[in-house]
């Protein structure tokens, strides 16, 4: 968990969650992000699908169980991971690290939380769970595993 008390980062969580309510996730225009790999990624093509967008660190050891877990639930239909690189790697660099850490899943260019309207995790690995409508519908901190994400899509 880091050097976060694991209190402040629960009730922290619980606030990214909205208590139990839906938060929508797209600002006024949907945005488009760049992926490391240089292509385009708009928001709104991600609609109906499960989206899983994880922050992740080299140096976070929870992160590096997890990366497994990401790529196996990313290979389902219907869902879609996304990678933010928690200490703003960019460019050649990220697809590099993401190589290294054996990254499957898409990585984003750069952090999508003020065009998504979320504040930032204070605390990794977080994995903020996207419904097919686009609320938000969990916000999940700490190593999950596959069988732990596949719970928070219903996918059981």
């Amino acid at each position: 968990m880091g050097k976060y008390p694991v209190m402040v980062v629960m009730v922290y969580a619980a606030l990214l969650a909205g208590c139990g309510e839906s938060a929508s996730v797209t600002g006024p225009s949907d945005p488009e992000f760049s992926t490391a790999s240089g292509d385009t990624l708009a928001w709104e093509s991600l609609r109906g699908e499960w989206v899983l967008v994880n922050y992740w660190a080299e140096w976070c050891k929870p992160c590096l169980k997890e990366i497994p877990e990401l790529n196996d639930v990313d290979g389902l239909e219907k869902v879609t991971v996304l990678g933010v690189n928690y200490d703003g790697v960019t460019g050649e660099e990220l697809v590099q690290l993401g190589d290294r850490m054996g990254i499957g899943f898409t990585m984003l260019a750069r952090d999508p939380a003020a065009d998504l309207g979320w504040e930032v995790p204070q605390g990794l690995p977080a994995t903020f769970v996207v419904a097919p409508d686009g609320s938000l519908s969990d916000t999940l901190m700490g190593a999950q595993t596959e069988a732990d994400l596949k719970a928070a899509i219903g996918q059981d």
